[in-house]
């Protein structure tokens, strides 16, 4: 479901945050920690990132503080919606050796609103969906933690350098399913619902009908984030070729940069790799079947038998590249990215995904 936007001034967004809160959830929002925005635990807007704004470029993140009344002029942080439903370490079972029983330890999680959440993260948080919730069988672990998510969605009014959302389709705008939809104005913000949970939340706040003229400045705002990108992505049908470019002399020139250090995969939003261990306990009676987020640049994450298949950064980029663009295509009905630029803002080295993609696609010969 959804509504035309309603307006509420930008004095009254507290009322906004009072209502989630009085709707039993605990309020996520982006507050700068450690030099980044994360998302944490609020319940006042003076604790949002008023102001802020962000420069991200190949391996560079910095946050600089403005006088601006906005509290979401920035693009996101390294934190996506990801480990709120996947987590990076858990416990899926215990078992008893005496009675011999196995339990499943589902999480205990509380009702949760995720305040600020950007078109690329939703998207991907569609593609984990897909993953853990419809392909073979709904993971009980994920599916505990996603149905207690309330998702308030907003626009990006500006790109960063690293974006190229407009290219995967996924941005700037929200256009993913969301419970409450945000545009930031200058003088306050237009605000819609996208599901009865996101409907509950808004009879509590009094909007104001919008007016045509801010319907257009939100049009204008998306519009000038989708002109800011330089960066893109090519088509699907052309990421395809990557299977046909397996020998091209670029990946050997990647790997030369690449530290293997899974930067790329731990901030990627899309990325579900996991590996599991069997815990035993000291005394030997107890045990438990611990899942842990994994990289497909770690050493051990292709180990067969004692047998590393991708034994090499080489072998191990070009399987993270092409799985991620041409490989999920077949296997999710998309590609795996969708445009969020994490993984070359982060990378240390700033190895930029559009580019070597260009390079390997459309420069040289195989072999020259």
């Amino acid at each position: 479901m959804e509504r035309q936007p309603g307006f509420l001034p930008r004095s009254d967004f507290q009322r906004l945050l009072d209502g989630i809160v009085q709707s039993g959830y605990q309020l996520l929002g982006p507050v700068v920690k450690d030099g980044a925005i994360q998302l944490m635990e609020i319940s006042n807007v003076n604790q949002l990132a008023k102001g802020m704004t962000n420069e991200q470029q190949p391996g560079r993140y910095r946050l600089q503080q403005g006088a601006g009344e906005r509290l979401f002029d920035w693009n996101h942080g390294p934190q996506g919606l990801k480990p709120f439903c996947f987590a990076p370490h858990e416990v899926l079972w215990v078992e008893q050796k005496d009675p011999l029983r196995f339990t499943t330890r589902l999480p205990d999680v509380k009702p949760t609103a995720v305040l600020g959440v950007r078109g690329c993260d939703l998207s991907a948080l569609a593609i984990q969906d897909q993953h853990f919730l419809h392909a073979g069988g709904a993971d009980p672990h994920y599916r505990q933690r996603r149905e207690q998510l309330l998702l308030i969605g907003i626009d990006c009014a500006h790109s960063a350098e690293s974006c190229f959302c407009v290219s995967t389709g996924d941005g700037p705008s929200v256009n993913q399913a969301v419970d409450i939809g945000l545009s930031e104005l200058d003088d306050g913000f237009l605000v819609w619902c996208g599901s009865d949970q996101g409907e509950a939340v808004l009879q509590r706040i009094d909007l104001a009908t919008a007016e045509s003229q801010q319907l257009e400045q939100m049009e204008y705002q998306t519009d000038q984030a989708a002109r800011q990108q330089q960066r893109k992505l090519a088509k699907p049908e052309e990421l395809m070729r990557l299977y046909q470019r397996l020998e091209h002399v670029q990946w050997q020139q990647v790997a030369d940069r690449c530290l293997g250090c899974g930067n790329c995969t731990a901030v990627c939003p899309t990325c579900f790799c996991y590996d599991t261990q069997h815990e035993v306990s000291l005394d030997g009676l107890s045990a438990q079947n611990v899942r842990q987020w994994d990289s497909c640049f770690s050493a051990s994450h292709s180990s067969m038998g004692g047998f590393k298949v991708r034994g090499n950064i080489l072998s191990r980029y070009r399987q993270w590249l092409t799985h991620k663009l041409a490989g999920w295509q077949e296997q999710q009905g998309r590609i795996g990215c969708t445009g969020c630029g994490r993984c070359i803002t982060w990378c240390p080295v700033g190895i930029d995904l559009t580019e070597e993609t260009d390079t390997i696609l459309w420069e040289g010969s195989l072999d020259e």
